[in-house]
């Protein structure tokens, strides 16, 4: 039996085209999750693996959907071996029912590896040269000048946090955030000496 498995990172993103290549490829039963590859416990996989028997193949559209690492593919190619369970990627030509697609599994999965590790490097290397420049990744901060000195002169007055955040317009984490409870107390002090 040819069990299907499809995987994407992200809920947003469409499993449409993996679960049609794995029909056309025959699948009787497909599998699927909505999570990285980097996680460990992914449900789908695991229940694909527990429904092979000896005899079946486990259907991929890529390598990379099974997951990240190379120890984990080849833990993974060991144990459906073990198993006496096949293994196919069809975009990448391989299938482990010849001695040929063992090796060609292997050097894919060290492919992957390799090509997942030089997007790491390249990526560190673009954060650091742009914090070196000033330059800060991320959303921009919702708190203005002006909702800091709001936030201020009503945490002065004796308001809470909570009161304060929808008064301006802000989460209460980013208000905390901003204004920690050491400096909360400290505000107050100021706000009932000026009194």
């Amino acid at each position: 039996m040819l069990i299907g498995y499809a995987r994407v990172s992200t809920p947003e993103q469409d499993l449409t085209p993996q679960l049609d290549a794995l029909r056309e490829a025959g699948c009787e039963r497909t599998f699927t999750d909505k999570a990285s590859g980097a996680k460990a416990n992914r449900a789908g996989l695991a229940e694909a693996l527990s429904h092979a028997r000896a005899g079946d193949v486990i259907v991929v559209w890529k390598l990379d959907r099974l997951g990240r690492t190379m120890k984990g593919l080849v833990d993974l190619a060991a144990d459906l071996a073990d198993r006496s369970i096949g293994f196919r990627s069809l975009t990448d030509g391989i299938d482990t029912a010849g001695t040929a697609g063992k090796l060609v599994f292997h050097i894919m999965a060290a492919m992957a590896e390799m090509e997942r590790d030089l997007n790491r490097e390249r990526t560190t290397a673009a954060l650091i040269v742009a914090r070196r420049e000033g330059r800060v990744g991320g959303r921009k901060t919702v708190m203005t000048p002006k909702r800091l000195e709001a936030a201020r002169k009503l945490l002065a007055g004796g308001m809470t946090v909570r009161e304060v955040a929808p008064a301006i317009g802000v989460s209460v984490s980013t208000l905390y955030r901003h204004f920690p409870a050491p400096m909360q107390d400290t505000i107050s002090a100021e706000g009932e000496g000026a009194v």
